[in-house]
């Protein structure tokens, strides 16, 4: 199974400095993952993002596969930035034909099928956010097929989109270039301005 993966972000009107962060790792398995920031947002994202890369780099397959294995680096994060400034953190691995995952806080997975339906299999996370000490790590576990377009967003990006206006610009662009589907995305969710950092991580399933 082929994974093209993309990716996008633009910072909040009036701002030089983006406080959200992502992850591409490309291998077997892919993995991709997001954090949006609270407080000293910027530090507290990356910092998130670099533990749980050295996480996912030393666990074997099978660990992946696995919910607790994300629920238990959930928690460890949790503790690293505890009392100190938040971050959201959304993240998934691609193993064969599935997605296995985890999500904190208000950064959202969407799925867009080859015919068009539209979900969002991260909706039922609780909004703590890591360094909070109250995460409930959500689980993340489905199958994909050929055809299916994944994305990573930080809220900044969803909010602005209902899910008609975002399967429109994926339905759009699954026909043209896909590696525009990212900055085509947030260009449509900052059409009435862009009143937080906005990013996406776009995949498609081939």
């Amino acid at each position: 199974m082929k994974i093209e993966c993309y990716s996008a972000s633009l910072t909040q009107e009036g701002r030089k400095i983006n406080e959200d962060a992502w992850l591409i790792l490309r291998g077997d398995p892919l993995c991709v993952a997001l954090c949006d920031g609270a407080g000293d947002a910027r530090r507290a994202a990356k910092r998130a993002l670099q533990t749980f890369e050295k996480f996912f780099k030393q666990a074997k397959r099978e660990e992946i596969a696995v919910f607790p294995t994300w629920s238990r680096w959930v928690k460890l994060l949790d503790s690293s930035l505890l009392g100190g400034d938040q971050s959201t953190f959304i993240a998934i691995a691609v193993l064969e034909e599935r997605i296995f995952g985890a999500c904190v806080g208000d950064s959202r997975l969407y799925r867009v099928t080859r015919d068009g339906e539209i979900s969002i299999p991260s909706e039922g996370a609780v909004k703590f956010r890591l360094g909070s000490g109250r995460v409930q790590p959500f689980p993340i576990l489905l199958p994909i097929n050929r055809g299916d377009f994944l994305l990573l967003m930080s809220d900044g990006a969803w909010t602005p989109l209902n899910l008609y206006s975002l399967k429109k610009v994926v339905i759009r662009s699954a026909t043209g270039h896909f590696p525009e589907l990212a900055s085509n995305i947030l260009e449509e969710a900052g059409k009435a301005g862009r009143a937080d950092d906005m990013t996406v991580i776009a995949l498609k399933v081939h």
